[in-house]
Protein backbone atom coordinates (compact mmCIF):
# COMPACT_ATOMS: atom_id res chain seq x y z
CA UNK A 1 0.00 0.00 0.00
CA UNK A 2 1.16 3.51 -0.77
CA UNK A 3 -0.16 7.04 -0.47
CA UNK A 4 1.28 8.05 -3.87
CA UNK A 5 -1.11 9.53 -6.43
CA UNK A 6 -1.99 7.55 -9.58
CA UNK A 7 0.88 7.76 -12.06
CA UNK A 8 0.63 7.53 -15.85
CA UNK A 9 2.56 4.72 -17.49
CA UNK A 10 6.19 5.35 -18.49
CA UNK A 11 6.71 7.84 -21.29
CA UNK A 12 3.33 9.57 -21.22
CA UNK A 13 4.55 12.71 -19.46
CA UNK A 14 7.47 12.89 -21.88
CA UNK A 15 5.10 13.42 -24.81
CA UNK A 16 4.71 17.03 -25.90
CA UNK A 17 0.96 17.60 -26.39
CA UNK A 18 -0.24 18.61 -29.84
CA UNK A 19 -1.00 22.33 -30.05
CA UNK A 20 -3.28 23.41 -32.87
CA UNK A 21 -3.06 26.71 -34.67
CA UNK A 22 -4.31 29.54 -32.49
CA UNK A 23 -7.64 31.09 -33.36
CA UNK A 24 -7.80 34.40 -31.50
CA UNK A 25 -5.91 37.66 -31.05
CA UNK A 26 -6.45 39.81 -27.97
CA UNK A 27 -8.30 42.96 -28.96
CA UNK A 28 -9.38 41.76 -32.40
CA UNK A 29 -12.92 40.42 -32.61
CA UNK A 30 -12.74 38.52 -35.90
CA UNK A 31 -9.16 37.81 -36.98
CA UNK A 32 -8.26 36.07 -40.22
CA UNK A 33 -7.44 32.51 -39.14
CA UNK A 34 -4.88 31.12 -41.58
CA UNK A 35 -3.14 28.86 -39.09
CA UNK A 36 -4.78 25.43 -39.51
CA UNK A 37 -5.04 24.75 -43.27
CA UNK A 38 -8.81 24.88 -43.11
CA UNK A 39 -10.86 25.25 -46.28
CA UNK A 40 -11.20 28.98 -46.89
CA UNK A 41 -14.63 28.42 -48.46
CA UNK A 42 -15.88 26.44 -45.48
CA UNK A 43 -18.21 23.50 -45.88
CA UNK A 44 -20.32 23.17 -49.02
CA UNK A 45 -24.05 23.82 -49.11
CA UNK A 46 -24.90 20.13 -49.43
CA UNK A 47 -22.87 19.25 -46.34
CA UNK A 48 -24.44 22.07 -44.32
CA UNK A 49 -27.93 21.01 -45.31
CA UNK A 50 -27.20 17.41 -44.38
CA UNK A 51 -25.79 18.52 -41.02
CA UNK A 52 -28.93 20.52 -40.25
CA UNK A 53 -31.19 17.64 -41.29
CA UNK A 54 -29.26 15.30 -38.98
CA UNK A 55 -30.20 17.30 -35.89
CA UNK A 56 -33.47 15.41 -35.54
CA UNK A 57 -31.51 12.20 -35.07
CA UNK A 58 -28.79 13.22 -32.64
CA UNK A 59 -30.49 11.29 -29.81
CA UNK A 60 -29.82 8.07 -31.75
CA UNK A 61 -26.47 6.31 -31.76
CA UNK A 62 -24.68 6.52 -35.11
CA UNK A 63 -24.28 3.55 -37.42
CA UNK A 64 -21.11 1.97 -36.09
CA UNK A 65 -20.23 0.64 -39.55
CA UNK A 66 -20.77 4.03 -41.22
CA UNK A 67 -22.67 2.20 -43.95
CA UNK A 68 -23.88 5.16 -46.03
CA UNK A 69 -20.55 6.94 -45.90
CA UNK A 70 -18.70 3.68 -46.51
CA UNK A 71 -20.72 3.12 -49.69
CA UNK A 72 -20.28 6.72 -50.86
CA UNK A 73 -16.49 6.72 -50.31
CA UNK A 74 -16.09 3.34 -51.99
CA UNK A 75 -18.05 4.45 -55.06
CA UNK A 76 -16.31 7.83 -55.28
CA UNK A 77 -12.79 6.40 -55.16
CA UNK A 78 -13.43 2.97 -56.68
CA UNK A 79 -12.53 1.09 -53.49
CA UNK A 80 -13.81 -2.03 -51.77
CA UNK A 81 -16.09 -0.92 -48.90
CA UNK A 82 -15.01 -3.72 -46.56
CA UNK A 83 -11.45 -2.38 -46.61
CA UNK A 84 -12.34 1.06 -45.24
CA UNK A 85 -11.60 2.22 -41.69
CA UNK A 86 -13.46 5.32 -40.46
CA UNK A 87 -12.21 7.48 -37.63
CA UNK A 88 -12.67 10.66 -35.67
CA UNK A 89 -10.43 12.40 -38.18
CA UNK A 90 -7.56 10.57 -39.85
CA UNK A 91 -5.71 11.24 -36.58
CA UNK A 92 -7.75 8.47 -34.98
CA UNK A 93 -6.94 6.11 -37.84
CA UNK A 94 -3.22 6.66 -37.11
CA UNK A 95 -3.81 6.07 -33.42
CA UNK A 96 -5.77 2.87 -34.10
CA UNK A 97 -3.03 1.53 -36.39
CA UNK A 98 -0.39 2.30 -33.78
CA UNK A 99 -2.44 0.71 -31.03
CA UNK A 100 -3.04 -2.39 -33.14
CA UNK A 101 0.53 -2.99 -34.32
CA UNK A 102 2.96 -1.41 -31.86
CA UNK A 103 4.34 -2.99 -28.70
CA UNK A 104 6.74 -1.42 -26.19
CA UNK A 105 10.15 -1.24 -27.78
CA UNK A 106 8.87 -1.27 -31.38
CA UNK A 107 9.31 1.82 -33.52
CA UNK A 108 7.77 3.82 -36.30
CA UNK A 109 9.77 5.60 -38.99
CA UNK A 110 8.71 8.89 -40.53
CA UNK A 111 10.29 11.96 -42.03
CA UNK A 112 11.92 14.64 -39.93
CA UNK A 113 8.97 16.94 -40.61
CA UNK A 114 6.27 14.26 -40.68
CA UNK A 115 2.91 15.05 -39.09
CA UNK A 116 3.18 15.16 -35.30
CA UNK A 117 0.09 12.98 -34.74
CA UNK A 118 1.98 9.87 -35.90
CA UNK A 119 4.54 10.36 -33.16
CA UNK A 120 2.19 11.18 -30.29
CA UNK A 121 0.10 8.01 -30.50
CA UNK A 122 3.18 5.87 -31.17
CA UNK A 123 4.84 7.13 -28.01
CA UNK A 124 1.60 6.49 -26.11
CA UNK A 125 2.08 2.82 -27.12
CA UNK A 126 5.58 2.94 -25.56
CA UNK A 127 7.11 2.72 -29.03
CA UNK A 128 10.03 4.75 -30.32
CA UNK A 129 9.93 7.29 -33.11
CA UNK A 130 12.76 7.31 -35.65
CA UNK A 131 13.00 10.43 -37.80
CA UNK A 132 14.63 10.29 -41.21
CA UNK A 133 16.44 13.55 -42.05
CA UNK A 134 14.87 15.86 -44.62
CA UNK A 135 17.63 18.32 -45.53
CA UNK A 136 15.59 19.47 -48.53
CA UNK A 137 12.33 19.65 -46.54
CA UNK A 138 11.13 16.49 -48.29
CA UNK A 139 10.91 12.84 -47.23
CA UNK A 140 13.63 10.87 -49.03
CA UNK A 141 13.19 7.16 -49.75
CA UNK A 142 16.77 6.15 -48.93
CA UNK A 143 16.76 8.16 -45.70
CA UNK A 144 13.55 6.49 -44.57
CA UNK A 145 14.89 3.04 -45.40
CA UNK A 146 18.10 3.73 -43.51
CA UNK A 147 16.07 4.17 -40.30
CA UNK A 148 14.23 0.86 -40.63
CA UNK A 149 15.43 -1.91 -38.31
CA UNK A 150 14.20 -5.18 -36.84
CA UNK A 151 11.81 -3.38 -34.46
CA UNK A 152 10.18 -1.16 -37.09
CA UNK A 153 6.47 -1.94 -37.49
CA UNK A 154 5.09 1.11 -39.34
CA UNK A 155 6.51 3.65 -41.79
CA UNK A 156 4.52 6.87 -42.19
CA UNK A 157 4.77 9.17 -45.21
CA UNK A 158 2.80 12.41 -45.55
CA UNK A 159 2.09 12.93 -49.24
CA UNK A 160 1.81 15.89 -49.63
CA UNK A 161 3.57 16.76 -46.41
CA UNK A 162 2.40 19.11 -43.71
CA UNK A 163 3.97 21.56 -42.83
CA UNK A 164 6.52 21.66 -45.66
CA UNK A 165 4.19 21.24 -48.64
CA UNK A 166 6.58 18.81 -50.34
CA UNK A 167 5.42 15.61 -52.00
CA UNK A 168 6.75 12.25 -53.17
CA UNK A 169 6.18 10.97 -56.69
CA UNK A 170 4.36 7.75 -57.44
CA UNK A 171 7.66 6.18 -58.44
CA UNK A 172 9.24 7.12 -55.11
CA UNK A 173 6.35 5.64 -53.12
CA UNK A 174 6.52 2.39 -55.09
CA UNK A 175 10.28 2.17 -54.60
CA UNK A 176 9.87 2.67 -50.87
CA UNK A 177 7.24 -0.05 -50.69
CA UNK A 178 9.27 -2.52 -52.71
CA UNK A 179 12.25 -2.10 -50.39
CA UNK A 180 10.31 -2.59 -47.16
CA UNK A 181 9.96 -6.01 -45.53
CA UNK A 182 6.42 -7.32 -46.00
CA UNK A 183 5.68 -7.35 -42.27
CA UNK A 184 6.09 -3.56 -42.04
CA UNK A 185 3.00 -1.46 -42.59
CA UNK A 186 3.45 1.49 -44.98
CA UNK A 187 0.95 4.27 -44.22
CA UNK A 188 0.53 7.00 -46.85
CA UNK A 189 -1.24 10.06 -45.45
CA UNK A 190 -2.95 11.85 -48.35
CA UNK A 191 -4.80 14.53 -46.39
CA UNK A 192 -4.01 17.19 -49.01
CA UNK A 193 -4.33 14.98 -52.09
CA UNK A 194 -7.12 16.96 -53.70
CA UNK A 195 -5.01 20.11 -53.88
CA UNK A 196 -2.09 18.55 -55.79
CA UNK A 197 -1.53 19.84 -59.32
CA UNK A 198 1.84 18.21 -60.06
CA UNK A 199 1.68 15.64 -62.86
CA UNK A 200 4.11 13.16 -61.26
CA UNK A 201 2.14 12.85 -58.03
CA UNK A 202 -0.06 9.75 -57.81
CA UNK A 203 -2.50 8.55 -55.21
CA UNK A 204 -1.38 5.34 -53.51
CA UNK A 205 -4.85 3.77 -53.73
CA UNK A 206 -3.81 1.49 -56.64
CA UNK A 207 -0.73 0.36 -54.70
CA UNK A 208 -2.81 -0.32 -51.61
CA UNK A 209 -5.35 -2.27 -53.68
CA UNK A 210 -2.69 -4.84 -54.59
CA UNK A 211 -0.39 -4.80 -51.54
CA UNK A 212 -0.86 -6.61 -48.24
CA UNK A 213 0.91 -3.97 -46.15
CA UNK A 214 -0.18 -0.53 -47.41
CA UNK A 215 -2.76 1.81 -45.86
CA UNK A 216 -3.82 5.09 -47.48
CA UNK A 217 -5.58 7.71 -45.37
CA UNK A 218 -7.72 10.68 -46.35
CA UNK A 219 -9.62 13.33 -44.42
CA UNK A 220 -12.81 15.36 -44.81
CA UNK A 221 -11.21 18.29 -42.98
CA UNK A 222 -9.47 19.90 -45.95
CA UNK A 223 -11.09 19.82 -49.40
CA UNK A 224 -14.53 19.17 -47.90
CA UNK A 225 -14.28 21.81 -45.16
CA UNK A 226 -15.49 19.56 -42.33
CA UNK A 227 -12.62 19.99 -39.88
CA UNK A 228 -15.02 20.62 -37.01
CA UNK A 229 -16.81 17.31 -37.57
CA UNK A 230 -13.65 15.14 -37.44
CA UNK A 231 -14.12 12.59 -40.22
CA UNK A 232 -11.26 10.61 -41.76
CA UNK A 233 -10.77 7.20 -43.30
CA UNK A 234 -8.15 4.66 -44.20
CA UNK A 235 -8.10 2.19 -47.09
CA UNK A 236 -6.38 -0.95 -45.83
CA UNK A 237 -5.95 -4.66 -46.51
CA UNK A 238 -8.93 -6.61 -45.18
CA UNK A 239 -6.80 -8.23 -42.48
CA UNK A 240 -5.66 -4.81 -41.24
CA UNK A 241 -9.18 -3.37 -41.33
CA UNK A 242 -10.56 -6.33 -39.39
CA UNK A 243 -7.81 -6.12 -36.77
CA UNK A 244 -8.36 -2.40 -36.25
CA UNK A 245 -12.12 -2.92 -36.01
CA UNK A 246 -11.60 -5.04 -32.90
CA UNK A 247 -10.37 -2.05 -30.90
CA UNK A 248 -12.20 0.81 -32.60
CA UNK A 249 -14.68 2.47 -30.26
CA UNK A 250 -18.22 1.35 -31.16
CA UNK A 251 -19.58 4.77 -32.17
CA UNK A 252 -16.48 6.80 -33.02
CA UNK A 253 -18.04 8.98 -35.75
CA UNK A 254 -21.08 11.16 -35.03
CA UNK A 255 -24.47 11.18 -36.74
CA UNK A 256 -24.10 14.74 -38.14
CA UNK A 257 -20.53 13.96 -39.19
CA UNK A 258 -21.53 10.85 -41.11
CA UNK A 259 -24.40 12.60 -42.87
CA UNK A 260 -22.44 15.74 -43.72
CA UNK A 261 -19.48 13.75 -45.05
CA UNK A 262 -21.75 11.57 -47.17
CA UNK A 263 -23.23 14.70 -48.76
CA UNK A 264 -19.84 16.39 -49.12
CA UNK A 265 -18.20 13.61 -51.12
CA UNK A 266 -20.88 14.03 -53.79
CA UNK A 267 -20.55 17.81 -53.94
CA UNK A 268 -18.21 18.05 -56.92
CA UNK A 269 -18.92 21.76 -57.42
CA UNK A 270 -17.70 22.68 -53.94
CA UNK A 271 -14.62 20.51 -54.30
CA UNK A 272 -13.79 22.17 -57.63
CA UNK A 273 -14.28 25.67 -56.23
CA UNK A 274 -12.04 24.85 -53.26
CA UNK A 275 -9.37 23.36 -55.49
CA UNK A 276 -9.52 26.24 -57.98
CA UNK A 277 -9.10 28.81 -55.21
CA UNK A 278 -5.93 27.13 -53.96
CA UNK A 279 -4.46 26.54 -57.39
CA UNK A 280 -5.08 30.18 -58.32
CA UNK A 281 -3.73 31.79 -55.16
CA UNK A 282 -0.99 29.42 -54.03
CA UNK A 283 1.36 30.50 -56.86
CA UNK A 284 0.36 34.15 -56.43
CA UNK A 285 1.17 34.07 -52.74
CA UNK A 286 4.43 32.29 -53.46
CA UNK A 287 5.53 34.77 -56.10
CA UNK A 288 4.55 37.84 -54.08
CA UNK A 289 6.22 36.70 -50.84
CA UNK A 290 9.38 35.68 -52.65
CA UNK A 291 9.39 39.15 -54.16
CA UNK A 292 9.70 40.58 -50.66
CA UNK A 293 12.94 38.64 -50.17
CA UNK A 294 11.58 35.72 -48.14
CA UNK A 295 12.01 32.05 -49.07
CA UNK A 296 8.82 30.16 -49.88
CA UNK A 297 9.05 26.39 -50.27
CA UNK A 298 7.22 24.77 -53.21
CA UNK A 299 3.89 23.49 -51.94
CA UNK A 300 1.39 20.91 -53.15
CA UNK A 301 -1.06 21.61 -50.29
CA UNK A 302 -3.49 24.40 -49.49
CA UNK A 303 -0.78 26.35 -47.69
CA UNK A 304 2.70 27.76 -48.14
CA UNK A 305 5.67 27.52 -45.79
CA UNK A 306 7.65 30.75 -45.60
CA UNK A 307 11.19 30.83 -44.19
CA UNK A 308 12.50 34.00 -42.57
CA UNK A 309 16.29 33.82 -42.51
CA UNK A 310 17.00 37.40 -41.45
CA UNK A 311 18.07 37.79 -37.82
CA UNK A 312 15.75 40.75 -37.23
CA UNK A 313 13.02 40.05 -39.78
CA UNK A 314 12.59 36.56 -38.37
CA UNK A 315 9.56 34.28 -38.09
CA UNK A 316 8.60 35.45 -34.61
CA UNK A 317 8.69 39.08 -35.66
CA UNK A 318 6.72 38.34 -38.82
CA UNK A 319 4.08 36.42 -36.88
CA UNK A 320 3.75 39.26 -34.39
CA UNK A 321 3.43 41.80 -37.19
CA UNK A 322 0.77 39.75 -38.96
CA UNK A 323 -1.10 39.40 -35.67
CA UNK A 324 -1.09 43.17 -35.33
CA UNK A 325 -2.92 43.28 -38.66
CA UNK A 326 -5.47 40.72 -37.47
CA UNK A 327 -3.90 37.78 -39.35
CA UNK A 328 -3.12 34.48 -37.60
CA UNK A 329 -0.58 32.13 -39.21
CA UNK A 330 1.19 29.07 -37.85
CA UNK A 331 4.71 29.09 -36.40
CA UNK A 332 6.20 25.63 -36.93
CA UNK A 333 8.90 25.53 -34.28
CA UNK A 334 7.22 22.37 -32.95
CA UNK A 335 8.55 20.64 -36.06
CA UNK A 336 12.00 22.08 -35.55
CA UNK A 337 11.52 24.73 -38.26
CA UNK A 338 12.07 27.74 -36.04
CA UNK A 339 12.47 30.17 -38.91
CA UNK A 340 9.21 29.17 -40.62
CA UNK A 341 5.59 30.28 -40.75
CA UNK A 342 2.92 28.18 -42.43
CA UNK A 343 0.22 30.25 -44.09
CA UNK A 344 -3.07 28.76 -45.27
CA UNK A 345 -4.28 29.86 -48.69
CA UNK A 346 -7.35 31.93 -47.85
CA UNK A 347 -10.00 33.83 -49.74
CA UNK A 348 -8.95 36.49 -52.21
CA UNK A 349 -9.38 39.24 -49.59
CA UNK A 350 -7.43 37.28 -46.99
CA UNK A 351 -4.60 36.51 -49.40
CA UNK A 352 -4.33 40.16 -50.43
CA UNK A 353 -4.23 41.15 -46.77
CA UNK A 354 -1.35 38.71 -46.17
CA UNK A 355 0.56 40.08 -49.15
CA UNK A 356 0.04 43.68 -48.04
CA UNK A 357 1.08 42.93 -44.46
CA UNK A 358 4.22 41.02 -45.47
CA UNK A 359 5.12 43.79 -47.90
CA UNK A 360 4.96 46.29 -45.04
CA UNK A 361 6.91 43.94 -42.76
CA UNK A 362 9.62 43.50 -45.38
CA UNK A 363 10.00 47.25 -45.69
CA UNK A 364 9.94 47.92 -41.96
Amino acid sequence: MTDAAPAPKPGILDIAPYVGGKSSIVGIAEPMKLSSNENALGAGQKAREAYEAALKNIHIYPDGRATKLRTAVAEHHGLEPERLIFGNGSDEVFALLNQTYLQPGDNIVTGQYGFLAYRISAKACEAQVKLAPEPGYKAEVDALLAEVDERTKIVYVSNPSNPTGSYNTGEEIRRLHEALPKHILLVIDEAYAEFVAEADWETAFPLAKEASNVVVTRTFSKIHGLGGLRIGFGYAPVAVAEAVDRIRLPFNVSVPGLDAATAAIGDEAHQKASRDLVQTWRPRLTQAIRGFGFEVLPSAGNFVLVLFKDEKRNAAAASEYLNSKGIIVRPVGGYGIHDGLRITVGTEDQNRAVIDALSEFAAS
